[in-house]
């Protein structure tokens, strides 16, 4: 007991104290350079998705700093980059345009504390078990409306206030295409172009950065007419974020709640994601639990300065590990890195132009698309496209937070279907030298069994999950039972649990046999089922005498009192 009690608390301890006990020089260094290329990533990305989230610039660049030092201080992941991702795009926007930036703040502290909650929870490894098509089909369906909402800003139309809706955004943009901005356009097609093939010239150096410094100079020197960060948010402030005062009510909260829990589940499922797969890069380990309340404190904090919502970001820890960082000091010394970079070289970014930060949203929204798997599932099961067609098209047309309550909803009926279809209950009439396979020791024993003189022997054979799904076959197959039966023998061998629906058709099931004055037998009952009928006094009720390990026995016993 002391040993798993000790087990317990080291899954709460942050993976920084395990990693520093046999640190070296050369680790350090390794880390400090994956820090400063993880940064140099992260800076481009930070901006654009703060500006696509309906926020200003430099409230990525805040969420970066402290969420990103927070999450890989306290973290229970060695490699995992945290900070604002795309994930929480269109969930921000919305709510910044609902509720203001105030009631983001509410919103990211509240999903904090939700998370560190799951957390305290052991709720880390449950979440694991939300579908696949759930987290494709919304991932595919947010890289859409990304994809969608960097429109305007990367052809230079001339639209005053773009619909939140995805329809509504397309229904403005095929009345505008006609007066799209061709100096625009072409640098935003510019910065697309160096973002797709920088890689060719040079891996080490992000392509979203080269664009972005090459189209900023290109509009600065040949004084083109394009809009820039500064000319849509003035000038851009060096200054550290401040501790902010959060507008909290009884109202506010019961509207934003459900916000809240769509930006902790989503930012935990995308955490965890990240850490598996880092995980799977460096042959290690990491605490889900520890992590859940590292991103809670995380969120907390940046929502409590102001910033965005962060999660783990997979595209940036797989470049930290690529890039030779192995502990959470690598991820620290990102945050440093980008906090030097606010402080010195903020207002270089007020040169940056929109068309080019939109065309790094653009390459996020293709990455993040997972277009490969979206397809894949069409391989799949029908239930399985059902599911991510769903997710998908509510995520587009509607919010990510019906999106993600109507895909788990979906999928939970269609996975009891599933096991309801998978259940099944065989009635058998015993006849003159039925030969039975006895299997429960996987030894298999063959046994002629003449009952041809003890009619009234029935065998009730129930396979797979006895649940709710299954409950009705359960009463239906009764109704086949003969009516000369005097015997009814329940076989349970292949029966792992049974739920609270199935004890009640169970019941039914006794009284009716009762009425009948059928005699019931059980066989084979596993430890869940056994457990449920004792607790509802069935077992003694029916009487330990007429629960048998082996099928043959239950057979031999009945035909004794037949």
């Amino acid at each position: 007991m002391m040993m798993r009690k000790g087990k317990q608390v080291s899954t709460l301890k942050p993976k920084l104290l395990t990693t520093m006990k046999n640190y070296s020089k050369e680790q350090f260094i390794s880390d400090v350079t994956a820090g400063i290329i993880v940064a140099i990533i992260a800076l481009p990305l930070s901006i654009a998705l703060a500006i696509a989230s309906g926020v200003s610039p430099e409230k990525g660049l805040h969420t970066a700093i402290i969420a990103g030092f927070l999450i890989s201080l306290l973290g229970g992941s060695r490699v995992q980059i945290g900070g604002p991702t795309g994930a929480f795009m269109v969930i921000v926007y919305g709510i910044v345009t609902k509720f203001g930036i105030s009631g983001l703040m509410t919103a990211t502290v509240m999903a904090g504390m939700i998370m560190i909650v799951m957390g305290l929870l052991k709720m880390g490894g449950i979440i694991k078990y939300i579908p696949f098509p759930i987290t494709t089909g919304f991932t595919s369906g947010i890289a859409a409306v990304i994809f969608s909402s960097q429109i305007k800003d990367f052809l230079g139309l001339t639209i005053e206030k773009v619909p939140a809706d995805f329809i509504g955004q397309w229904k403005v943009y095929f009345q505008s295409f006609s007066g799209f901005d061709l100096t625009t356009a072409s640098i935003g097609l510019l910065a697309l172009l160096i973002i797709i093939y920088w890689p060719k010239v040079n891996r080490k150096i992000p392509g979203a950065l080269i664009a972005l410094i090459i189209t900023s100079a290109l509009v600065s020197f040949l004084d083109l007419p394009v809009a820039t960060i500064g000319s849509k948010f003035g000038k851009l402030s060096s200054a550290l974020p401040q501790l902010q005062k959060l507008d909290i009510s009884v109202e506010m909260i019961r509207m934003l709640i459900g916000p809240a829990f769509t930006i902790a589940i989503l930012g935990s499922i995308e955490s965890l994601l990240s850490a598996v797969v880092s995980d799977g890069m460096i042959g290690g380990k990491h605490r889900s639990n520890m992590e859940l309340i590292a991103q809670g404190i995380a969120n907390m904090a940046s929502g409590l300065f102001g910033g965005i919502p962060a999660t783990g970001a997979i595209a940036r820890t797989v470049a930290n590990i690529k890039n030779g960082g192995r502990t959470p000091v690598a991820g620290m010394v990102h945050a440093l890195t980008l906090l030097l970079i606010m402080l010195l070289f903020m207002p270089l970014a007020q040169m940056v132009p929109l068309t080019s930060l939109a065309a790094v949203l653009i390459i996020v929204a293709y990455n993040m698309s997972e277009w490969r798997q979206f397809l894949g599932i069409f391989k799949s099961t029908k239930s399985d496209t059902i599911v991510l067609l769903a997710t998908f098209f509510v995520t587009v047309l509607i919010d990510l937070v019906k999106a993600i309550e109507i895909g788990v909803v979906l999928s939970s009926f269609l996975f009891m279907k599933r096991m309801a279809e998978v259940s099944n209950i065989n009635v058998t009439m015993m006849d003159a030298s039925e030969e039975i396979l006895e299997t429960e020791d996987e030894v298999a024993v063959k046994e002629n069994i003449e009952i041809s003189e003890s009619k009234g022997i029935q065998i009730y054979e129930i396979n797979g999950p006895f649940f709710f799904g299954a409950a009705d076959k359960f009463l239906q197959a009764f109704n086949r039972v003969d009516h000369q039966t005097k015997i009814l023998i329940l076989r349970m061998r292949n029966v792992p649990a049974m739920d609270g629906t199935a004890l009640n058709a169970f019941k039914r099931i006794m009284k009716m046999a009762s009425q009948r004055k059928i005699r019931i037998l059980i066989s084979g009952i596993n430890p869940q089922p056994e457990t449920v009928l004792t607790k509802a006094g069935i077992y003694n009720e029916l009487g330990e005498n007429n629960f048998f390990s082996d099928f043959s026995d239950a057979v031999q016993y009945a035909k004794s009192i037949s």
